[in-house]
């Protein structure tokens, strides 16, 4: 089982929804298992976030995917609170959007939930979770990591 697959959504997504392409299937067919994964170089040995046909460091087209950890690290963050358009997907606010570096390295542009948005600091240690969408498909999201036990 993957992080944060244990999380239940109570609520459809009500946002505009990521198109599936034929090199992003692999990755939005998991998430409908709530597993995230990470292509990886066959060459570099190197993860790479977003899906892609191609190494962009070697150019090498022998991509896996991989179960990724889902912990990472705030390193950016912005408080959006209007909606960037005039719509229908876009009425919530305020939110936070952050570039949150994983634990394999790569960056990935997200929200963190579950903490009001003024709370969320660069530095800060979070945890995968998810958002449902109206196809069954999951939105990798991020909230605080939880001290252990």
């Amino acid at each position: 089982m993957s992080p944060g697959s244990g999380e239940s959504v109570d609520m459809p997504a009500r946002r505009m929804e990521p198109p599936v392409t034929p090199v992003t299937e692999p990755f939005w067919a998991a998430t409908r298992r709530r597993e995230f994964l990470l292509q990886w170089c066959r060459r570099c040995d190197e993860p790479i976030f977003y899906p892609r046909e191609v190494c962009p460091r070697c150019l090498e087209a022998q991509l896996e995917w991989r179960p990724a950890s889902g912990r990472g690290t705030v390193n950016a963050v912005s408080v959006q609170h209007r909606p960037a358009m005039p719509l229908p997907a876009f009425t919530d606010g305020p939110y936070v959007v952050a570039l949150v570096e994983l634990a394999e390295g790569v960056c990935v542009m997200s929200n963190v939930t579950g903490t009001p948005p003024d709370e969320v600091t660069v530095g800060m240690p979070v945890t995968l979770t998810w958002e449902a969408l109206s196809d069954g498909r999951n939105l990798p999201q991020f909230q605080p990591a939880r001290a252990a036990p």
